[in-house]
C-alpha cells in the first residue's frame, strides 16, 4: 500500500484465521453510487472472500458495501460479486498457488489509494488450526507484556 490512502476497512480475522503468505493489491470494479457510499460509510469485510471463475477472472465475494442513503431507484445491492482487477501474469501465479490446494485468497483491507481509486488489498492464506491461533494469542499476550514492563523500567 504505498503512498497515502483513505482506509475503509480491514478484515481483522483474516490475520487470526489465516496465515498469510503473499499479498497483492487490486483494483475493484464499482458502480458510482458504490463509490459514493465508500466515500461515506465504512465497509464490511469480515466474511468476505476471493476466488477464480472458468474464465480465469478474479471475483470478491461477500463484501458489505451498504446502500448510499441519496440514491434513488439506482442504487446497488450491497453484497454483489464484484470483479477485481489484476495483471495477466498475477492471474496466472494465483491461479498456480490455488491450484495447489489448501490456500485461499483473502481480502485483506480496502482502501482509498493517493489518485483517488478503491484499491484491495489481497492475502493468499493458508487456514490455521486451533493450536495455531492459541500460539498467536500468546505471542502477542507476551509481546504487549513486553512493552508495559520495558515502559515501567525507562520510568524509573
Amino acid at each position: 500500500m504505498p503512498g497515502k490512502y483513505k482506509e475503509l476497512g480491514i478484515n481483522r480475522k483474516a490475520h487470526y484465521d489465516y496465515e498469510i503468505l503473499e499479498k497483492w493489491e487490486a483494483g475493484i470494479v464499482l458502480s458510482g453510487t458504490e463509490v459514493k457510499s465508500l466515500r461515506v460509510n465504512k465497509v464490511n469485510l469480515t466474511d468476505s472472500y476471493a476466488g477464480l471463475t472458468a474464465h480465469n477472472e478474479v471475483f470478491v465475494y461477500q463484501i458489505n458495501i451498504p446502500k448510499y442513503s441519496l440514491a434513488s431507484q439506482t442504487n446497488h445491492e450491497p453484497k454483489q460479486n464484484r470483479k477485481l482487477l489484476l495483471r495477466r501474469r498475477e492471474i496466472k501465479k494465483l491461479i498456480g498457488e490455488l491450484k495447489r490446494g489448501g490456500y485461499s485468497l483473502i481480502p485483506l483491507s480496502m482502501y482509498f489509494n493517493d489518485r483517488g481509486f478503491v484499491k484491495v488489498s489481497l492475502g493468499l492464506g493458508k487456514g490455521k488450526k486451533q493450536v495455531d491461533k492459541r500460539e498467536t494469542i500468546k505471542e502477542r499476550e507476551w509481546n504487549r507484556e513486553k512493552t508495559r514492563i520495558l515502559k515501567q523500567k525507562l520510568r524509573f
